[in-house]
C-alpha cells in the first residue's frame, strides 16, 4: 500500500471518528448551554409556537459541531498515519552505479 493511501486512510478514519464521537456529545451539550425560551440571538423563541425555527436551530448546531470534529478527529490521526506510512513503505529499488 503507498505512502499515501496509508496517510488518507487515517485521516478519512480520524475525520468519520469525530464524526461519530461529536454526534453522541453535541445534542446533551446543545440541550445543557441553551436554556429553553432563549434560542435566539436576543430574542426568545417559545418552542411551543416557533417548532421550525427550533429544528433549524439545532440541526444547524449539530452540523457544525460534526463538522468541527470530523477536522479535530482528521487532524488527530494525521500523524499517526505519516508515521505509519514511513514504516510501511517498502524500499525503493537500488540504484545501479556504473
Amino acid at each position: 500500500m503507498s505512502a499515501t493511501r496509508v496517510i488518507l486512510d487515517f485521516t478519512i478514519a480520524g475525520a468519520v471518528l469525530g464524526v461519530i464521537v461529536a454526534s453522541v456529545i453535541v445534542p446533551p451539550a446543545l440541550g445543557w448551554y441553551n436554556s429553553p425560551g432563549n434560542i435566539g440571538a436576543g430574542k426568545p423563541i417559545e418552542t411551543l409556537c416557533n417548532v421550525p425555527e427550533l429544528i433549524r436551530y439545532a440541526t444547524r448546531h449539530l452540523i457544525e459541531g460534526q463538522l468541527v470534529g470530523a477536522a479535530i478527529g482528521a487532524v488527530v490521526l494525521l500523524p499517526i498515519g505519516v508515521r505509519r506510512s514511513r514504516r510501511a513503505s517498502p524500499p525503493g529499488p537500488p540504484v545501479a552505479t556504473r
